[in-house]
């Protein structure tokens, strides 16, 4: 009920505890001046879909990187604001919660009131519905009392998680105007991100004065780019999984009767399923991103795996855990086609009874080889971009019973002389992410919050707020903001995507790179999980001691820190303006065009549109 939203919580002595944390800000966002440089001005990675997406937002595309600096910093034209006048700015939840969401909106408020006491925060009541409809709470220090570093998006709620039609559009802007706000901020995901990229286009052209700013918020962790190297929300959402694999780890070694089949959240991309295997070491993982590559089929996985069981069984063991996402069926090509057809017949009108009679016959031929429980799961209404309800299509279940078959058959025809397959299956799709947020989450969420409050304060719109360099302590970090139209693409074909989605600019998902080191780890102990049980229980969250700063394993692992280097690379070309000065020696200046000749010439190649692109 809307009369529920920010009503204040009961908390136990632990949430009270937390309640009374108190994150810390960077060097950057300290005392009541922001001090904003600007970059230069923005592309996006991929050159071929430059035309189309400057084509759908002249007003917002190729705007310019933004850093906001130390007090002490001396960088020529940069930009002191000191002044500030009390700001309107309202707020919506628009993706699915997510630990430290509430986080954002206490670093928000802080920073209005801070700067000044007169400034006000609406929070919009049910999401982007409450947004339409121009339901709002007014937060207030009081109001987030009870919900500082705490789960879930009960402060004020979500629902439908789109804002995209001509209707929808229109419907914000109404309420943004008649609110009077100066800036909204949009916490989110990729889909509510592009609508933010959106959004911001449509007000510019609108000459609507309010400012919209994207806060990248999603378990998932699938919103990476060069600007981005992580999402609030899925550090928790990792540390709380793999605590209940590794549960499950040692319930296997205990037993050692049970094979476990653990399907994780994470929609389209592995990354949650990935972490989770670098924290916990179960037996085995299946990437969906290594599935789509290799074109395996469902027989192909079906192998993989009895081939893993009988491998172990040879060293008397019998027991397991696997792992795969909830993406994976998506992954598989010959039930992505199937998905494909039975979602085209669904918009067309099909009844769901009549489905099967009118595939083609070889999708009704799959369709019929699988069990009664998931052709009943794949005939589910597609979800708004076009994908399966991944949530309620029950894989590991699929697996399960297609790997106990197999491993039936093998013994039956004696090729496996071990003990009979048995299989446990869970689905952690819900019990992490209404947790209580990790140290990290909570000091991130509020850093982003501040953040939100510098954009509005320098003026920008269409602008997503940026931490890089997240893998070191909170008074190293680097805060900024990006063009959401930069971590923009084009797909140009099928590619395993959303058919709806081609030659659309959108944030796309960003998925597990197979090239990328946290991928390279774990293909180098891959061996080592399946056969030699080195289970690894990193415990229940830890807000103090030894455990609390600790960093998700392909956080540390990457290489990123792309603003840092952006940065240094302004600075050796700067070196390199004040070496090669009118007045400098020939050699000097040969040396400097020789260089920036090879060095453009290499960049030019680079940078190409991709081949084959459209």
């Amino acid at each position: 009920m809307e009369s529920d939203y920010g009503v204040p919580r009961e908390l136990s002595h632990l949430q009270k505890n937390r309640s009374l944390y108190q994150p810390q800000l960077p060097p950057c966002l300290q005392g009541t001046t922001v001090r904003v440089e600007f970059g230069d001005a923005t592309t996006v990675a991929d050159s071929s879909g430059a035309h189309a997406i400057s084509q759908s937002f002249p007003h917002t595309y190729g705007q310019r990187l933004v850093h906001f600096l130390r007090p002490a910093a001396k960088v020529p034209g940069a930009q002191i604001i000191s002044e500030h006048p009390a700001m309107r700015v309202g707020l919506v939840f628009c993706g699915r919660q997510s630990p430290g969401g509430h986080n954002v909106v206490w670093g928000l408020c802080e920073a209005l009131k801070v700067h000044n006491p007169k400034s006000t925060l609406l929070g919009f009541l049910g999401g982007s519905e409450g947004l339409f409809a121009q339901r709002t709470l007014e937060i207030t220090d009081d109001v987030l009392a009870t919900y500082k570093n705490q789960g879930g998006y009960d402060l004020l709620g979500r629902t439908k998680d789109q804002i995209r039609t001509t209707e929808q559009v229109n419907a914000a802007m109404a309420a943004c105007k008649a609110l009077k706000l100066d800036g909204l901020v949009i916490i989110g995901g990729i889909t509510s991100n592009t609508d933010a990229a959106q959004l911001a286009e449509t007000f510019a052209e609108a000459k609507c004065s309010t400012k919209v700013v994207g806060v990248p918020v999603t378990l998932n962790g699938d919103l990476k780019n060069q600007f981005v190297e992580a999402n609030v929300g899925f550090d928790t959402i990792c540390k709380v999984n793999s605590q209940l694999i590794s549960n499950v780890c040692t319930d296997a070694l205990s037993a050692e009767k049970y094979y476990y089949f653990i399907r994780l959240m994470g929609r389209k991309a592995s990354h949650v399923a990935l972490e989770c295997t670098l924290q916990s070491h179960p037996n085995m993982v299946i990437i969906g991103e290594e599935v789509a590559a290799s074109k395996l089929t469902i027989f192909d996985l079906t192998k993989q795996i009895c081939d893993a069981i009988q491998a172990r069984a040879e060293q008397e063991k019998y027991h397991g855990v696997i792992l795969l996402p909830e993406g994976l069926i998506e992954s598989i090509p010959e039930i992505y086609a199937l998905l494909q057809e039975i979602h085209s017949l669904l918009r067309q009108g099909v009844s769901v009874d009549k489905i099967s009679t009118q595939l083609s016959p070889w999708a009704s031929a799959l369709f019929e080889f699988l069990p009664p429980f998931i052709r009943k799961q794949l005939l589910l209404y597609p979800e708004s971009d076009d994908s399966a309800q991944l949530s309620q299509i029950e894989t590991e279940k699929l697996l399960a019973e297609l790997v106990e078959a197999e491993m039936n058959k093998r013994q039956k025809e004696g090729s496996y002389k071990g003990k009979k397959f048995n299989a446990i299956c869970h689905f952690f799709g819900y019990q992490a992410r209404g947790s209580l947020p990790s140290k990290f989450d909570c000091d991130y969420a509020y850093v982003l919050g501040h953040i939100c409050y510098h954009i509005l304060a320098a003026g920008l719109n269409g602008y997503m707020a940026t931490v890089t360099n997240l893998k070191n302590l909170s008074n190293k970090w680097r805060c900024g903001a990006a063009p959401i139209t930069a971590m923009l693409s084009v797909k140009h074909d099928g590619g395993g995507y959303r058919a709806m989605t081609i030659g659309k600019p959108l944030v796309h998902p960003a998925t597990v790179d197979l090239r990328g080191k946290a991928y390279e780890l774990l293909r180098q102990n891959a061996r080592k999980f399946l056969l030699d049980d080195v289970y690894r229980n990193p415990g229940p969250l830890q807000f103090e001691g030894p455990g609390a700063d600790s960093r998700a394993v392909s956080l540390c692992v990457e290489d990123l820190d792309y603003m840092g280097r952006i940065k240094e690379l302004n600075e050796y070309l700067e070196k390199v303006r004040t070496i090669v000065k009118p007045g400098c020696s020939q050699d000097v200046l040969k040396a400097a065009l020789s260089a920036m000749s090879s060095v453009t010439d290499i960049l030019s190649v680079m940078s190409s549109p991709s081949k084959g692109a459209a």
